[in-house]
């Protein structure tokens, strides 16, 4: 699975068909977001560059020489006789560069994500996913309805998050198919597709406990949101 995904009209238009389809035959609402990431992690950024610098460090307390030789050879070869301030200006500007080249490192946004922990992703996923939850779909329909698909490309994850009439009924490990079926047309480039399969799904449980009403009004629009 790729990174940042971009959508033509036309995958917008397919996953706005999907929910439109799969909500006329439920009260429940869909809302799908498409998100690039869902975190900056700039604490996880820094959090490297500190540990390297550490460790480069310790390195220079464990082998001083190799450090002082290569600064000696800078120098023209000349034996030289440290004082104690220059040692602790070799360790500050040692730490400085190996600090400053890993967050340099990590501008790259493929090493960036594949640096950072699992649980961190998913904790921020997690959360990104929950703001826009309570933005856009939570407490937002009469009927307290309203389900969220999220997908955060730059972190290969994806949750569905549903309103308290929904949770009552549905178990949250119903919703593990149509994450899967999200995920494996993702994995295979077709992020629109992935979204219709998941939203297809979803409104298939949705319709067995809440099918629509004659009177069900549409409360939340049927378009992919893009963060």
């Amino acid at each position: 699975m790729t990174g940042r995904s971009t959508l033509s009209e036309a995958d917008r238009q397919r996953v706005s068909d999907a929910v439109a389809r799969a909500e006329s035959n439920t009260a429940g609402e869909i809302v799908t977001v498409l998100a690039d990431r869902s975190d900056g992690y700039t604490d996880v950024v820094l959090a490297w560059a500190a540990a390297v610098a550490f460790i480069a460090l310790v390195a220079l307390a464990v082998a001083p020489q190799f450090y002082l030789s290569l600064f000696e050879a800078l120098s023209g070869g000349w034996v030289h006789d440290w004082t104690v301030r220059e040692l602790f200006t070799i360790a500050l500007a040692v730490a400085t560069v190996k600090f400053a080249a890993m967050v340099l490192l990590q501008l790259i946004p493929a090493l960036r994500f594949f640096l950072i922990p699992g649980p961190i992703k998913a904790k921020r996923v997690h959360g990104r996913a929950l703001r826009a939850f309570r933005i856009g779909a939570e407490q937002r329909t009469t009927g307290r309805t309203g389900i969220l698909i999220y997908l955060s490309m730059r972190e290969h994850r994806a949750e569905i998050l549903a309103d308290a009439a929904i949770a009552s009924k549905v178990e949250a490990s119903v919703w593990a198919d149509a994450l899967d079926a999200l995920l494996q047309r993702v994995k295979q480039g077709d992020v629109a597709g992935g979204m219709c399969a998941a939203v297809e799904q979803v409104g298939t449980v949705l319709s067995l406990h809440f099918p629509r009403q004659d009177d069900d009004v549409n409360e939340l629009p049927d378009r992919l949101i893009e963060v």
